[in-house]
């Protein structure tokens, strides 16, 4: 009896189970070279079904030996061209042509395969795939109650995070570190339970990585040449939360209930989006919502009423156009990352869909730059009118988005008057951001002084600033310096030389910048700044000067081709601090000849060169 099976019953493990069975006992197994040279790439690209039926062809050859059955192996190898073509059908063709010139029974797992080679007139056997129940997976028993995520690699100590949300710790679980065959012998067991638990399937499986969602849990398997090692990453969420159990949870109710509404949920690595979007997808589907995830991999645990959709045909463009014939109320997006999920998400929010979006941002209102430059600006409080900010599990910050046409916070004139973004604090009812297109560019102003500190500037003066001086720098060559005077009113400092063609024919071109600004500006020269070459504060600077300054030497650098070099008098081989009008620039070792060099291009160079072009006093302090 001559028997020819085909890739499918090999990879399953079925052809040597169906002998000693006894159904094949004595038979000759005729494998096809076809069957090998498939199951070989497979192995060498890294994919688990390569090396299950290339373990099934061992136990072929082990049989053999005792004399249970004779093993051949026949057919020519497939060409480069077959075996690119294998997806539509040219190995499984050859194949079948093997077995009916042997006039052998053709045994396959495979059911269309079964019945082309019954449309044939081949003998056929098809024995279905063995389905076996699975248990425990040996990397569970890492898991306790507080752990959140196990970490195993090859010659390595396995690690978990455990602890509670936003106190996790990252930990040793073990004392000895895991070899090679230990941790490829977890890696098939995850790959074989995904595939035959009923809770089990392969998200993702490309050469070296492969992601499996095995029950509760998210598992990453790298291989080289991937990774350096075999690493496993199996993840399980371990807090489930209502949207109650957070605060101002009867406000974001109400807001998530009134309308579809356009939501970033928002927060670091670890702080518990995902946990938070979990418990605002469950309260809307209770209210009468239809709510679909858009995810990839799929990690969110939702009810079963909550269908979770994963990339269609590798984009997730095609699975928000399927979505849109499924007319969900709601879409969880989870993770909203690159160019083209900002795209598919405001396309699918202009649609009509509700949709909240999972982001990384370590700021509240990184959140909404991020989609600075994706969106048009008028559209972004379209598409996001609401951001969520968590932190150490806790709702940290919302932000209310809308739009306003409005003179921007910190300008006067009314013909400055614009479509501003203006992001409210939603549980104070305070503005703390505006964002705006000022001098043709887009800007992210803080209403509030994010430093802290007397004195310092706002967010509207330094934009005022950076944009005055990109002005004048445009028409100047020697060095800028600007004062703010006041909401509108700015003094510019230039090179004596520079003063015609920064004011410009009868005054025409530094009108046309105060026009574009809407700001007035006063241009003097350096020698009319009553700060120019002192400490910046009106106050004398050195040794004797009572600026407030560490005593230090007056040096006057050189500057050539290559270096800036600061020739000093002593302090050989210390180290000393370089300060420009008693500003620290950066600190260096003095060297045994009695200078310090600084090479061209690099930063420190560049404002140090800056402070010599204004005249500024350079000092050089013991560290």
């Amino acid at each position: 009896m001559h028997v020819v099976p085909d890739t499918s019953v090999v990879i399953d493990g079925r052809v040597s189970a169906t002998i000693e069975d006894g159904q094949f006992e004595g038979a000759t197994i005729s494998v096809p070279e076809a069957v090998v040279a498939e199951l070989e790439a497979q192995a060498n690209d890294g994919i688990e079904t390569g090396w299950d039926g290339l373990e099934e062809l061992q136990r072929l050859a082990d049989l053999a030996d005792e004399g249970v059955i004779d093993l051949e192996y026949v057919g020519e190898r497939p060409s480069a061209i077959e075996r690119g073509h294998a997806s539509e059908g040219e190995i499984d063709a050859l194949i079948r042509d093997l077995a009916e010139e042997l006039d052998a029974t053709f045994l396959t797992s495979d059911i269309v395969q079964a019945e082309v080679a019954k449309a044939k007139g081949l003998d056929v056997e098809h024995v279905s795939p063995e389905v076996r129940e699975v248990g425990t997976l040996t990397v569970e028993n890492y898991f306790d109650e507080a752990t959140m995520s196990v970490h195993l690699k090859t010659d390595t100590v396995p690690m978990a995070k455990r602890g509670e949300l936003g106190e996790m710790r990252y930990e040793k679980i073990a004392d000895e570190p895991l070899d090679e065959e230990t941790m490829d012998e977890y890696a098939r067991e995850i790959v074989d339970g995904a595939k035959e638990a009923p809770g089990g399937f392969i998200e993702l499986s490309e050469p070296g990585m492969k992601i499996v969602q095995f029950r509760d849990y998210r598992i990453a398997i790298g291989r080289p040449p991937f990774s350096d090692g075999i690493e496993i990453t199996a993840v399980r969420p371990i807090a489930q939360t209502n949207i109650e159990d957070y605060e101002n949870a009867a406000e974001l109710k109400d807001r998530l209930l009134e309308r579809q509404r356009g939501v970033l949920i928002s927060g670091a690595p670890g702080a518990g989006k995902s946990t938070f979007a979990q418990a605002v997808a469950r309260f809307i589907s209770e209210h009468d919502y239809a709510v679909k995830t858009m995810e990839k991999p799929r990690d969110l645990q939702v009810g079963p009423e909550i269908t979770q959709y994963t990339e269609l045909g590798g984009e997730m463009a095609k699975t928000a156009d399927a979505l849109l014939m499924v007319r969900p109320d709601y879409t969880i997006y989870d993770e909203v990352r690159k160019t083209d999920d900002f795209e598919v998400f405001a396309d699918m929010r202009l649609a009509g869909v509700g949709m909240i979006g999972v982001v990384h941002a370590t700021r509240p209102i990184d959140a909404l730059q991020r989609l600075v430059g994706r969106v048009e600006l008028g559209m972004i409080p379209q598409v996001v009118d609401t951001v969520v900010y968590i932190e150490a599990g806790e709702v940290e910050t919302v932000y209310d988005v809308r739009t306003e046409v409005k003179v921007p916070a910190g300008l006067t004139e009314e013909d400055l008057a614009r479509p501003v973004i203006q992001v409210t604090n939603f549980e104070t009812g305070e503005p703390e951001y505006e964002i705006y297109t000022f001098n043709r560019q887009v800007v992210t102003v803080p209403l509030k002084d994010e430093e802290g500190g007397p004195g310092s500037e706002s967010g509207v003066d330094r934009i005022a600033k950076q944009e005055i001086e990109r002005e004048i720098r445009s028409v100047a060559r020697g060095y800028v310096d600007v004062q703010l005077k006041g909401q509108d009113r700015a003094v510019v400092y230039v090179e004596e030389d520079d003063i015609s063609s920064v004011i410009g024919k009868g005054g025409g071109r530094i009108t046309d910048i105060e026009n574009r600004l809407g700001i007035d500006i006063d241009v003097r020269t350096h020698d009319e700044n009553p700060h120019y070459g002192t400490g910046g504060a009106g106050g004398e600077t050195g040794a004797d000067g009572g600026g407030g300054s560490t005593a230090g030497q007056m040096v006057q650098p050189e500057i050539t081709s290559r270096h800036i070099v600061i020739p000093v008098d002593g302090n050989h081989g210390e180290t000393v601090e370089v300060q420009a009008d008693s500003d620290y620039l950066f600190t260096a070792t003095v060297s045994r000849g009695g200078e310090i060099q600084v090479s061209r291009g690099s930063a420190i160079a560049e404002e140090l060169e800056r402070a010599i072009d204004r005249k500024a006093p350079i000092t050089v302090v013991p560290s």
